[in-house]
């Protein structure tokens, strides 16, 4: 009995040693796992973020093989090497399957494979490096990127040659259709041909089959509601978008009374900001918690005379949008735009729409003060000219005078006049009267 009861305890102490232990997965192809990982539209860090999330799953999982599928037109040179990163430190072998596309970011993307297959209209190169402006970018970018393709195609025993040629003109290669002052790009059957592709391959199945895992179990990753609201908020297009709402927004509802459409509007913008870019990965919460203090600060500024609580909280906002931003550059350029669009949809809304609208009547004065609507801004008396009176009071120069028992404040013409002194009215501008002394030659 006592050794039944100690071969019960030794298995419950050694059962989990054991299971942790084993292998959580058999090599038998039967339960084999090929993880999916879809590769698509435009390369920005919501791309970036959704592709490190997929590979720590595939890892978790205990997948066989990750098989990223590409069908992109390039995009953001720091997220595509952030993304070649994440494949280079990958536990699991990673194919890439040029599903049409794979072009510029997506060429390098693609490099960082250990093996490379394509569909039979598949295309790859064209890798030329490009700043934000749509311009070629500056000699060190530029070097940097060559670095980069060359150590990708390197780095997985590639000859490096094609690789700078995606990416530098001045390579001569016409026997693939790219001389000099033209990016290489090369087909299916030419990436066969130099070695950068393993294979054509007509469809996921034959793909499958073609690298020994036809009878593989195949998980799917897919982007959340979350990364895809990151994916389109992180685009470089909608960043000055955002901010542009987000500001006019604000700006229309400082100057109007209580809070409605336009403040609901600039603040669910910002927020939409700093959310993707959170969801992304770019944005801490320190960015938040700034953006929040600035916020705070600059409604003070409304309570505390001085200005430079709002300035300093100005100052922290801006600084929010830094911080959660992937680039100072886009941030800044960004920014700059919101700031123009802001000036000219206000002056528009002001000047065009204005008096139509009814938000604005409640906060822009559109009357105004002219004589045709019977506003005198003050009466000229051209009437008193040639008149004359008695110096009230010492005129030195200005003083009071009385014409016709009317007191009125006059000026001399710089001269000191004594009390009761005789003076005549000389001239008249607007609300200004102006005398001089009566002499005895005068009379």
């Amino acid at each position: 009995m006592k050794k039944i009861r100690m071969f019960v305890y030794l298995s419950i102490i050694l059962l989990p040693l054991i299971l942790m232990l084993t292998p959580n997965k058999s090599y038998s192809t039967a339960d084999q796992v090929a993880y999916f990982i879809p590769l698509e539209e435009t390369v920005e860090k919501g791309l970036s973020a959704f592709i490190d999330r997929s590979i720590s799953d595939a890892e978790k999982k205990g997948a066989d093989i990750i098989i990223l599928e590409i069908n992109t037109p390039g995009g953001a040179v720091d997220a595509a090497t952030q993304i070649g990163k994440r494949m280079q430190d990958s536990t699991i072998p990673i194919v890439a399957y040029i599903n049409n596309d794979a072009i510029s970011a997506g060429a390098f993307i693609a490099l960082n494979a250990s093996e490379i297959y394509m569909s039979d209209d598949g295309r790859m190169g064209s890798a030329g490096i490009i700043d934000q402006a749509g311009n070629t970018a500056d000699e060190k970018a530029v070097s940097y990127w060559l670095s980069a393709m060359k150590g990708a195609a390197e780095n997985n025993g590639r000859n490096p040659i094609y690789a700078l040629a995606m990416a530098d003109k001045e390579i001569d290669l016409p026997e693939l259709g790219a001389e000099k002052g033209k990016f290489l790009t090369l087909t299916a059957s030419q990436a066969l041909e130099v070695g950068y592709a393993e294979g054509v391959v007509k469809d996921r199945a034959e793909l499958l089959k073609t690298i020994g895992y036809e009878k593989a179990a195949i998980e799917q990753a897919e982007v959340s509601f979350a990364e895809k609201i990151a994916r389109f908020i992180t685009n470089p297009i909608v960043i000055p978008i955002l901010l542009s709402i987000g500001s006019l927004g604000l700006v229309v509802e400082l100057y109007s009374p209580g809070f409605g459409i336009p403040g609901i509007m600039g603040i669910s913008a910002l927020l939409l900001f700093f959310y993707g870019h959170l969801v992304a990965g770019l944005a801490g919460m320190e960015s938040i918690i700034l953006f929040v203090i600035g916020i705070v600060l600059i409604l003070l500024e409304f309570v505390l005379p001085g200005g430079i609580i709002g300035l300093i909280g100005l100052g922290a906002i801006l600084t929010s949008f830094f911080l959660a931003g992937s680039s100072v550059w886009l941030i800044g350029t960004s920014l700059l735009i919101a700031l123009v669009a802001t000036i000219i949809v206000s002056i528009l809304l002001v000047k065009v729409f204005g008096k139509k609208m009814h938000a604005f009547k409640k906060i822009i004065l559109f009357d105004s003060t002219n004589t045709e609507s019977g506003y005198v801004s003050n009466h000229n008396r051209e009437d008193l000219v040639g008149k004359q009176g008695i110096a009230f009071t010492t005129l030195r120069p200005s003083g009071t005078v009385i014409i016709d028992g009317e007191r009125l404040d006059v000026v001399t013409q710089g001269s000191y006049i004594e009390k009761d002194s005789k003076v005549e009215v000389i001239k008249t501008e607007g609300s200004r009267i102006v005398v001089r002394e009566v002499t005895d030659i005068d009379k």
